[in-house]
This record gives structure tokens, sequence and C-alpha cells, in this order.
């Protein structure tokens, strides 16, 4: 097994005032050769947007942008005809394929909103452009790892042009998982939403990531109340 370890402090940063963001891979003005991307997995972004700020209407091509609210409302209007609001608890997604437009704005007034901006390469280019959106079942993540992800449409979650797949997690403290991977040839990253827990050995706090590949599982014991995201992917660019 090969692993790669991503502490929260040693993160991208940038702070534009209306918007507070983390990045995990090289984005925008962050850059650094060895944090571009693990596997498919190109854009891991912690994003907090101020109240009734947001991202004004912006392009996309030949990507799978995946949104996850993690507090607040995020309004999202797109070139498809989507008039979209998601909260904590939903799963947005987005094939940009041939080309599409979109903006995201904090939709209160009174409270930021925080969300993931994830990018994931797909394996088919020049796709019609297509939307998604789920809300989880929240009994579902409790003490489990609940798929939300997928590049089955009629599997449960989301789907994207790729063979990835995501779950995510509210464990208990002291809750033992065991995590299979769907191929073995692809890789598994997790990123620690809340709370602490060790990963195959690893002790990983609020806001890690931890990588690895070659490997058909990862055992996760919750050292505290926390929760988690796995993001299976393909290490090779399609």
């Amino acid at each position: 097994m090969k692993t790669v370890i991503h502490k929260s402090n040693t993160r991208g940063h940038a702070n534009h005032g209306w918007l507070n963001s983390h990045h995990t891979f090289s984005f925008a003005g962050y850059y650094n050769p060895d944090r571009m991307n693990f596997g498919v997995l190109r854009v891991l972004n912690d994003d907090i947007v101020s109240e009734g700020r947001g991202f004004g209407t912006h392009p996309h091509e030949n990507m799978e942008i995946i949104s996850i609210p993690l507090e607040g409302d995020l309004e999202h209007k797109d070139s498809m005809g989507n008039t979209t609001v998601i909260r904590q608890g939903d799963v947005q997604v987005m094939s940009a394929g041939t080309g599409i437009y979109h903006s995201e704005y904090n939709k209160n007034a009174d409270q930021p909103v925080k969300f993931l901006q994830i990018w994931v390469f797909p394996n088919k280019k020049d796709v019609e452009p297509r939307y998604g959106q789920i809300t989880l079942d929240p009994a579902k993540l409790q003490n489990n790892l609940a798929q939300v992800l997928s590049p089955n449409p009629e599997d449960e979650g989301v789907w994207v042009h790729q063979n990835a797949w995501f779950h995510m997690g509210e464990l208990e403290a002291d809750t033992k998982i065991k995590y299979e991977l769907k191929d073995k040839t692809n890789g598994v990253y997790v990123f620690i939403l809340e709370g602490e827990a060790t990963i195959n050995g690893q002790a990983m706090h609020k806001r890690d990531g931890f990588g690895a590949w070659e490997t058909d599982h990862l055992d996760i014991i919750a050292d505290s109340d926390a929760r988690v995201l796995l993001m299976e992917v393909p290490m090779q660019l399609s």
C-alpha cells in the first residue's frame, strides 16, 4: 500500500473577503507541483462564502463537478435552465461536458455558507452537459459509510462519467469500519470533515486528507464523533 497525507494546515489558502477558501490541491493562485491531484481527483476546495455573496456566472467544460454543502444554503443557476438551492445533506453534480455556465450564491443574508467544491476528471469528453441533485437519508449515514456517488445512474447517489465512488459517514466515537474498494486498481482519498479518526494506524484530524492506493481496503476507527468523506477514484488519468 502507498499513502499520502495532507494535513489541514498545509493546504493552500485564499481569502478574498467574500470567499475564504482552502485548497487541498493546486488551484487558482495556489500552485504546488507535488499537490496537483490524487488520480482523477483534481480539486478539493473547502469554501466559505459570505452572506449574500457568491460566484458570478462562469464557464466549465469536460469536468465532473460535485458540490457538498456543509452549512447554510447555496443557490445554483446554470445555462441548462436549472435554478436550485442545495443545503447540508444534499449532494449536487454537474457533468460540464461540451460546456456550461453557472453561478453559485449564498442565499442567506444572515449566515455564511460552507461547502466542498470537488472536481473529477471524466473518462468521456464532450458529453452532453447534465445536472443532478439528491438529498441524503441521515439514518443511512449513522455509523455507516453511505454511497453518495457512483459511475452507475441506477445506483444509490448521484453519478458521474468516471469509475469513481464516494461515501459519507457520521461515526460515533470508537466506531470501527472497514472500507473495501469497489475497484482494486483505484485509490481512495479520505477527507475528515469533523472530528478525529485513525485510518490504517494514522491519526487524522478535522480537514486532514489521507490517500491510499495499491490496497484493497482501509480500516477506519473514529477516535471521536467524526464525519468523513471517502472518494474512491482511478489513479490513472484517462
